[in-house]
C-alpha cells in the first residue's frame, strides 16, 4: 500500500469540506478503496499508485474549482468527481446571480451546475434540451428564465405547453371548459409562475395571453415568434407531435425542452419524440458549416434551425440538393444539458 500527501494551499480546509465534514465523506465515499486522512492543510491518501493518481487529480480540480468561485456543495463535488476537467462544469458569471426576484424579493437562482448551465445554454442559443430525472429543477429553471426574459422585453409572451397525458391512471372525462379540462395537467407550470409573479399580476397576464399555457395538440399550424416556449414533459411526445413542436420556431424565439426518458407513460410500443430528437446529437454539428442551395441564401438562422430539425424527422430536405451549388453557413443550433 502507497502513501501520498496533498498539501490544501490558498483554502480553508473547513471550508473546503463543509459543515460537520460533509464535503469530505461523500469524497471519501466515491474513493472507497482508498484510506483517507486529513490533518489541518495535509491530506494523505493510501492506495494503489493508479487510485492515487485517479483521487489527485480529482482533488485538484476540486481545488480548483473551489479557487475560483470561493465555495462548493456536495452537487458540484459530485459533478466534478465525474468530469475530466474544470471546463466540463464552468459557468459563466452571470449563471451565479439572481436570474429574478420572485413573490416577496424572494431571490431565484440556480443552485446547481447543472441549472447554471442550462442559464448559460439559454443565452448562447435558440433551442436547448433539458434531460433530467424529477427534481433536478428543469421547469423551474426554464420557467424563471420565462418570466425575467418577459420583464426584460426580451420577448413578447410566454409559452408554455406540455402533452396531456395521464401517468398511469385514465380519468375519464373532465367536467368545465378548456382551462378547467387542462388545469389539473397544467399544475407544475402553475406552481413555478405563483412564485414568480404576484396573482393578480399572473391572472392578468393569462387573461390577455401575455402568458400562455396550452396542451401541445394546439400548437399545429401557429408559428410562435417573439417568444419563450417552454415544453415540459417531452419524454410523452410521440414522433409526429415532436416534428410538429420543433417547427413551429420563429422570429427572435427561444425553445426550452424538458424531460425524463426515464419517465414515459406513452401507450405500449409508443417511441418517445424526445428520445428520437435526442439522437440527433445537436452539438456535433457545431463545428461544421452547412450546404445550402441558393434559394435558401436569404432564410434567417431561425428557419435554418427549424429546416436542420425538420430533416431528423423527413429525410426529403436533401434530396433537393443533388446537383446544386451550394453555399456555407456557420450556425448554432442548440445545446443538450444532461441534469
Amino acid at each position: 500500500m502507497n502513501e501520498k500527501i496533498i498539501k490544501i494551499k490558498n483554502i480553508d480546509p473547513k471550508e473546503l469540506f463543509g459543515l460537520r465534514n460533509k464535503n469530505l465523506d461523500f469524497i471519501k465515499s466515491s474513493f472507497p478503496k482508498l484510506k483517507i486522512i486529513t490533518r489541518g492543510d495535509e491530506i494523505k491518501v493510501f492506495g494503489d499508485d493508479k487510485l492515487l493518481l485517479e483521487f489527485e487529480s480529482k482533488i485538484q480540480i476540486i481545488f480548483n474549482y473551489y479557487l475560483e468561485y470561493n465555495s462548493i456543495s456536495e452537487n458540484e463535488i459530485k459533478a466534478l468527481i465525474k468530469s475530466d476537467s474544470i471546463n466540463d462544469v464552468k459557468t459563466s458569471k452571470k449563471s451565479y446571480g439572481a436570474i429574478l426576484h420572485g413573490v416577496g424579493g424572494k431571490p431565484i437562482k440556480a443552485k446547481t451546475i447543472n441549472q447554471r448551465k442550462i442559464v448559460d445554454s439559454i443565452l448562447k442559443n435558440d433551442m436547448v434540451f433539458a434531460i433530467g430525472p424529477a427534481g433536478t429543477g428543469k421547469t423551474y429553471t426554464g420557467v424563471a428564465l420565462a418570466v425575467k426574459a418577459l420583464k426584460d422585453r426580451e420577448v413578447k409572451r410566454i409559452i408554455l405547453t406540455r402533452p396531456a397525458i395521464e401517468a398511469g391512471e385514465n380519468l375519464g372525462f373532465l367536467p368545465g371548459d378548456l382551462k378547467e379540462k387542462l388545469d389539473p395537467y397544467m399544475q407544475p407550470l402553475y406552481d413555478a409562475l405563483r412564485d414568480m409573479i404576484p396573482t393578480e399580476k399572473l391572472n392578468d397576464y393569462i387573461e390577455k395571453g401575455t402568458i400562455q399555457i396550452a396542451p401541445l395538440a394546439f400548437m399545429r399550424g401557429r408559428t410562435l415568434d417573439n417568444a419563450f416556449v417552454i415544453l415540459d414533459e417531452g419524454q410523452n411526445t410521440t414522433h409526429a407531435q415532436m416534428k410538429m413542436f420543433l417547427t413551429r420556431m420563429g422570429k427572435n424565439a427561444k425553445f426550452l425542452l424538458t424531460g425524463d426518458p426515464g419517465q414515459v407513460d406513452l401507450p405500449r410500443r409508443s417511441i418517445s419524440g424526445l428520445k428520437e430528437a435526442c439522437l440527433l446529437n445537436i452539438s456535433d454539428f457545431l463545428p461544421f458549416r452547412f450546404k445550402i442551395k441558393p434559394s435558401y441564401f436569404n432564410l434567417s438562422k431561425t428557419d435554418l434551425i427549424v429546416c436542420l430539425l425538420t430533416l431528423y424527422f423527413s429525410h426529403s430536405f436533401f434530396s433537393e440538393l443533388r446537383n446544386e451549388p451550394t453555399w456555407y453557413f456557420p450556425i448554432t443550433i442548440s445545446s443538450i444539458i444532461i441534469l
